[in-house]
């Protein structure tokens, strides 16, 4: 059955990266809108009350249209009527810890780290809110630090992040991760095994569309789409 897909998204928000980067690995074709978000256009707000992105709505060929809110509504969605490839490995104790991992870059992570750094960087010069706190900025990396040693212990022993099999936990990372490497602040050099995996995540088709990603007075650092950076 053919379904029209149209993403309504921000380039540079980790959530958007996850939803672009399963439907990419799935090889769903979609359209992509771009939101300003932070201004609560009428029609993202129409869509989904709480005004964030992402939104995805899909409609079947003479169908209605469905509408998707946020990435965990959007991603179950995609997995459960889109099969292959799975998101998730067979093993039950993999599953388990891809979900661990999940809910911690989506909570932990997000608060403790790439939330000081993206409010600093992003939100702030969107708000007009004036020039980033050094010492937040200080604080959301030293937190990450602390993060990307714990994920790099696991990745000495590891092929992925949650054992044997990509998952939705190696995705989840690398849309988190991709963000801050786009203003040059992830310490690659001081884990290796880090690096290593996001090589591998960076030459994925499914991560090539984020390698274009541009916005206008926010520029990327130099190695943000060299592949052998």
């Amino acid at each position: 059955m053919t379904v029209e897909r149209i993403l309504h998204h921000f380039p540079l928000d980790p959530a958007s990266r996850q939803v672009r980067l399963v439907l990419g690995e799935k090889r769903l074709a979609f359209t992509e809108v771009s939101v300003r978000y932070w201004e609560r256009p009428r029609e993202l707000t129409k869509m989904n009350p709480s005004g964030m992105v992402p939104v995805l709505v899909e409609t079947p060929a003479g169908g209605a249209p469905l509408i998707l809110c946020e990435p965990r509504a959007i991603i179950d969605h995609l997995d459960e009527t889109v099969r292959e490839p799975p998101l998730f490995a067979p093993d039950p104790v993999e599953r388990a810890e891809a979900r661990r991992l999940i809910s911690w870059f989506e909570g932990k992570f997000a608060f403790e780290a790439g939330g000081y750094i993206l409010h600093e960087k992003i939100e702030k010069r969107l708000l007009g809110l004036g020039a980033p706190e050094l010492a937040n900025l200080r604080q959301g990396k030293e937190a990450l630090k602390n993060h990307l040693f714990m994920l790099d212990t696991l990745l000495q022993a590891r092929e992925w992040l949650a054992g044997r099999r990509l998952s939705l936990a190696d995705f989840a990372a690398a849309a988190h991760f991709s963000v801050i490497d786009y203003f040059g602040d992830m310490p690659w050099r001081e884990f290796p095994a880090v690096k290593t995996w996001y090589m591998k995540m960076k030459s994925r088709p499914c991560f090539r569309p984020l390698l274009n990603d541009r916005w206008p007075g926010l520029h990327p650092a130099g190695h943000y789409d060299d592949l052998d950076f």
